[in-house]
């Protein structure tokens, strides 16, 4: 089974949370992992989504590390539409997504 990674660095304007993480993650720029993995037996190339990862900075005992906190693609989406909707405000009303960078 062939898997692919690829990296983006993800600009939240807004504090945010993640399901199953009880912490309020301050805005920023955040690193953003997705893993994928080929699908076999198809007449064309395909992949699948099998886990999405942020990393944050650590708290307490962690402190001065980096966390791997893992959440759904679909929570993704979601954070990064409640994120276009900044208050005028905020610098700029845009949820920034980089390109994704492939990592074999």
């Amino acid at each position: 089974m062939n898997t692919r990674s690829s990296r983006s660095i993800v600009t939240f304007f807004r504090p945010f949370t993640l399901v199953g993480n009880p912490d309020v993650i301050p805005p920023g720029d955040y690193e953003v992992l997705i893993e994928e993995e080929r699908l076999d037996g198809r007449g064309f190339l395909a992949y699948r989504k099998t886990a999405t990862y942020v990393f944050v900075a650590g708290k307490g005992r962690n402190a001065g590390k980096m966390e791997k906190l893992e959440f759904s693609g679909i929570d993704l989406e979601t954070m990064l539409g409640q994120n276009r909707e900044t208050p005028e405000n905020t610098p700029t009303g845009d949820a920034a997504l980089s390109p994704q960078e492939d990592l074999k």
